[in-house]
């Protein structure tokens, strides 16, 4: 049991790590991380029951609406609702860059308790090929959506805009990702360069946000400094 709940944390504490220790100006508060984590793991129960329910009474019958409602639309939805109701509005979210730590903390909340579960049904032998995929890609869809979100605080214009987008490319990214697992015959051709591209993706914005959050401190700094 010990070697499961390891072996199911440890992905997904070692990305946020890795997301939260790039932000290069005002580290976020680990209480304010660490709570949109819970947020996210609590998330699990009421779409699992969601979901079990739609699968029960076989509401959704194409692979391609159960790719992006069933799944995409609704995990997304949720985890973007909490970043919107909870860490938007929030002092802390000061810069572009938290969205980054924000999104990828309430995606890997999500993703560390589903990957316990699911560790404990199919156990430890799968949890390299979970932490590759499933783990990985959450906090990828994540970061795209916070990288968004801090669009929509931190522009001047069309903030809107941005928040619907914050919502869209992980909706859209999700679904063609369970699209690919559960339809495609041959799967691992399609999900490798997917997993590459989205990766790529990723790290482009997180990259971005940094540099916009430099740009944003850069004018903070000038407006204090002529005050």
């Amino acid at each position: 049991m010990l070697g499961i709940l390891s072996a199911g944390i440890a992905p997904g504490l070692a990305l946020l790590s890795y997301f939260y220790l790039k932000d290069q100006y005002e580290s976020e508060p680990f209480s304010m991380v660490f709570k949109t984590f819970i947020f996210g793991a609590l998330l699990v129960f009421p779409i699992m029951f969601i979901q079990y329910v739609f699968q029960a009474e076989q509401i959704f019958q194409s692979n391609l609406v159960t790719a992006f409602l069933s799944t995409s639309l609704l995990e997304e939805f949720f985890k973007w609702f909490i970043l919107l109701s909870v860490i938007y509005p929030h002092v802390t979210f000061d810069e572009p860059y938290d969205g980054i730590v924000y999104g990828a903390s309430v995606s890997l909340g999500f993703a560390t308790v589903e990957n316990i579960f699911y560790l404990f049904t199919l156990g430890i032998e799968h949890a390299i090929g979970r932490a590759l995929l499933p783990v990985s890609s959450h906090a990828l869809f994540g970061v795209i959506m916070g990288y968004y979100i801090g669009k929509g605080k931190f522009s001047a214009t069309n903030n809107r805009k941005w928040i619907f987008i914050s919502l869209a490319a992980p909706f859209f990214l999700h679904g063609t990702y369970d699209y690919i697992l559960i339809t495609l015959k041959y799967w691992q051709y399609y999900m490798v360069p997917f997993m590459i591209f989205l990766w790529w993706l990723a790290l482009r914005k997180a990259k971005k946000a940094r540099i916009l959050s430099g740009h944003f401190h850069q004018m903070k700094y000038e407006r204090t400094f002529h005050q």
